[in-house]
């Protein structure tokens, strides 16, 4: 060998050249870009989320009715008002209806979502059945089943079809108001929950199906080692929820009932208390500690329940 060829052989090719950093102004540009897009939803967040809290924040701390511009400063009175006043907590009771309504509609909106996630004939039809429901404007919703519970109307005449007949009212008494009013809410919600859990359980791998059908597994084997498991932190969600809203029901018992015959929930009581009382600061109080309660369920059951990651491969 040559000594050209020796000096060839452990000649380092150089390396190539680091790419030149890219100028201050296209930095800024990127860095400033996102912002960009976040201003009209930051603002929009800002303004009708965040700001009307901050002044229910203030209003609860005065004697505010609503109307006059003069505000009083009032101290932590309404929050004496609130937490001394047994009427005003009572009305949680009624939410106990809901929350085992919601309890209900958890497991008929499971149930569904599983059977229709596998082929089932008619399955995208039924789908949108039980969808629609959740598309439906609460207020109609409110008018149609008012119409539905009372005497006479949809309920007794289908009941007398069946050689059932009654003269029971349905929303005359609180517990049959308010039982009524549960299965409302369950009809309505159930798309929402069902749609949920049907998306979760489609994102579980196809292959975890066909190895438990191989190793003989059943419907109901698949669903307790390969669903349940995969589904755990949606089905934590809808009950956080299903709980939160219990809570704070509103639409379908003031629209039907106006919160009378046992029905007030305390959103509704919280309404009267601003707009036909005049006491928005109370009222202002009154949602304050409903927040921290919903605050403090939601921390109470994600310490209960954490939400640990899942992975099924």
């Amino acid at each position: 060998m040559t000594d050209t060829t020796q000096k060839a052989a452990v000649e380092v090719i150089p390396a190539a050249p680091a790419p030149a950093p890219a100028p201050r102004r296209t930095r800024v540009r990127r860095g400033v870009t996102p912002w960009l897009f976040l201003i009209a939803p930051l603002a929009l967040l800002i303004t009708f989320t965040y700001a009307p809290i901050v002044n229910m924040l203030a209003y609860s701390f005065t004697d505010w009715d609503g109307v006059s511009p003069a505000l009083r400063y009032t101290g932590a009175e309404n929050y004496q008002e609130v937490f001394t006043r047994p009427d005003l907590f009572e009305v949680f009771w009624v939410s106990g209806y809901y929350l085992a309504a919601s309890a209900v509609q958890i497991v008929l909106a499971l149930y569904f979502a599983t059977v229709l996630s596998f082929n089932v004939r008619f399955r995208n039809f039924f789908k949108g059945v039980l969808f629609f429901p959740y598309l439906i404007n609460g207020v109609a919703i409110g008018f149609v089943f008012l119409y539905f519970f009372q005497d006479g109307g949809t309920l007794d005449s289908v009941l007398s079809l069946v050689g059932v007949h009654t003269d029971h009212a349905w929303l005359g008494t609180p517990a049959s108001a308010n039982t009524s009013l549960a299965g409302v809410s369950v009809w309505r919600y159930l798309g929402l929950n069902f749609v949920l859990f049907l998306g979760a359980i489609q994102s579980i791998p196809g292959e975890l199906y066909e190895a438990a059908e191989l190793d003989g597994a059943n419907r109901w084997h698949q669903f307790r080692y390969i669903i349940a498991p995969g589904i755990k932190p949606v089905l934590t969600l809808t009950v956080i929820l299903s709980i939160s809203g219990s809570l704070s029901v509103f639409e379908i018992p003031y629209i039907m009932t106006g919160g009378a015959t046992g029905t007030e929930t305390f959103v509704i009581q919280t309404v009267n208390l601003a707009f036909r009382f005049n006491k928005t600061g109370l009222a202002s109080a009154a949602a304050v500690v409903l927040l921290l309660i919903i605050l403090l369920v939601t921390w109470v059951q994600r310490r209960l329940v954490p939400d640990d990651k899942v992975d099924l491969v």
